[in-house]
């Protein structure tokens, strides 16, 4: 069951996703957190955030949408209190989500995690659609995507995960950009800008009116952007985006993932992760997969090569030319 993401050598691919397993040690107590591959903190700035006002969860047919604005405690508060707990799973990776609304904001959060221990990897966040500054920005912008990704990967001591935004034209496009800038892989996607309205009162169900969408709706649109990216890109993508079964987890990989994510299920089932960590184990056993690993990217298309036989630049639409660099954008 172990795969290898990005330098580190996970015990499943199986990660909780950011924003929806809290910063890993609440979880202690309901998740055996030593049977998960690695979780993924809630996002980490600089200052706290205090997010959204409620209401900021709303449901939805086969999902939810939430604008919780990136609440957080702050990366001081982070590395004395939240994480130091986590030593007591050395076998769970911590991986820290980190957000800033400037490009000195992200590498300044980068440079402060760079001195603390416990830490295997970070993910940046350049795609939280609930934020007024940052997040998606960065993410939706090849030019702001490149300059962040380079020098976040400057600053970091660490593997640097880049989590994309699905709000673009060509998924494929982005990756090849944050790959081309150093990243050591990236996650895909974060939630789908959405919104829900309440006829009755004629109000929009969330203070901030939009929000992201996740959940089993978006599975089949998640699994043709992991498709798409890990065609296009030689790092390893992470795949994300309705994940409830083991067969889930099973076809992102399939498509391409190394490694999944499991979030809103979490709210569902707060065991989820550990539940699919087994399922899919089982689920290995019984189709006589003697290593998970060797499922990703296996899915057979009739007619289309595999992408170890292409080029690092396969899989999309050729790169922009004549594009330079942008200036400070902090």
């Amino acid at each position: 069951m172990r795969v290898k993401l990005a330098g580190l050598e996970l015990v499943n691919p199986v990660i909780a996703a950011s924003g929806t397993f809290g910063y890993g040690i609440e979880f202690e107590e309901i998740v055996s957190l030593e049977r998960l591959g690695a979780i993924v903190t809630k996002g980490v700035s600089l200052e706290p955030m205090a997010g959204h006002a409620a209401p900021r969860l709303v449901q939805t047919a086969a999902g939810m949408l939430n604008a919780i604005g990136l609440q957080n405690v702050g990366v001081e508060e982070f590395i004395e209190h939240k994480l130091p707990p986590m030593k007591r799973y050395p076998r769970c990776k911590v991986i820290v989500n980190v957000f800033g609304y400037t490009v000195s904001e992200y590498v300044g959060v980068i440079e402060r995690l760079n001195d603390a221990e416990g830490i295997a990897a970070y993910e940046l966040n350049v795609s939280c659609p609930n934020v007024h500054a940052g997040g998606m920005a960065f993410g939706a912008d090849a030019g702001s995507l490149e300059y962040l990704v380079g020098r976040a990967k400057t600053a970091a001591s660490r593997p640097l995960i880049v989590k994309l935004t699905p709000n673009v034209t060509s998924i494929a496009h982005m990756a090849r950009v944050a790959a081309d800038s150093g990243a050591d892989a990236v996650s895909v996607a974060n939630t789908f800008l959405a919104m829900a309205i309440n006829a009755e009162e004629r109000k929009p169900r969330l203070s901030n009116v939009t929000g992201g969408l996740s959940g089993p709706a978006i599975k089949p649109i998640a699994l043709r952007l992991v498709w798409e990216a890990s065609r296009a890109v030689k790092i390893p993508v992470v795949g994300m985006g309705g994940i409830v079964t083991p067969a889930d987890a099973v076809e992102f990989l399939l498509a391409g993932a190394t490694a999944i994510q499991v979030g809103t299920a979490s709210f569902a089932d707060p065991r989820a992760t550990e539940r699919l960590a087994k399922g899919l184990e089982s689920w290995c056993k019984s189709h006589d997969v003697a290593k998970v690993g060797s499922l990703t990217a296996a899915l057979e298309v009739p007619g289309a090569s595999h992408p170890s036989e292409q080029g690092p630049h396969a899989g999309g639409p050729a790169r922009e030319q004549g594009s330079e660099k942008p200036g400070n954008r902090d």
